[in-house]
């Protein structure tokens, strides 16, 4: 099985870091593939072959620090992304993010699942950056 997992420290409350990693509207400001996301779960999402717009489902809960997404593709298919913000002290936390291969065919998966690790440890940087500031 392919996957990958990264990992941020980010010196913010966790619930200050769920809050803003958990609001989906908030994903084109810290990821590079969601352009847009509004408050009904709709998203238009940057790919390799172009624009597509999708329906976003966030399941999330602050008990327990998992903020996941599952990415209803219009062909069908359905993409996933598993995380969660774990309180390390009062003012700082910890973030990890499980990158599951992407809805591709096999013979494309392994370049993909590169591809996205390169991205998400980019994406990472900015969040940090964003939370931090």
């Amino acid at each position: 099985m392919l996957y990958d997992v990264q990992h941020t420290g980010l010196n913010v409350p966790a619930s200050q870091a769920f809050s803003y990693i958990a609001d989906p509207q908030k994903l084109p400001q810290w990821t590079n593939a969601f352009v847009s996301v509004d408050e009904h779960g709709h998203a238009t999402l940057v790919t390799p072959e172009g624009q597509v717009d999708i329906l976003l489902d966030v399941v999330s809960d602050p008990d327990t620090g998992t903020i996941d997404w599952i990415m209803h593709f219009p062909d069908g298919s359905t993409g996933t992304a598993y995380s969660r913000v774990i309180r390390l002290t009062a003012d700082t936390c910890a973030y990890s993010f499980t990158l599951t291969p992407p809805p591709v065919q096999l013979e494309q998966l392994e370049g993909a699942l590169a591809a996205q690790s390169e991205i998400l440890a980019q994406e990472l940087l900015r969040l940090k950056a964003q939370l931090e500031d």
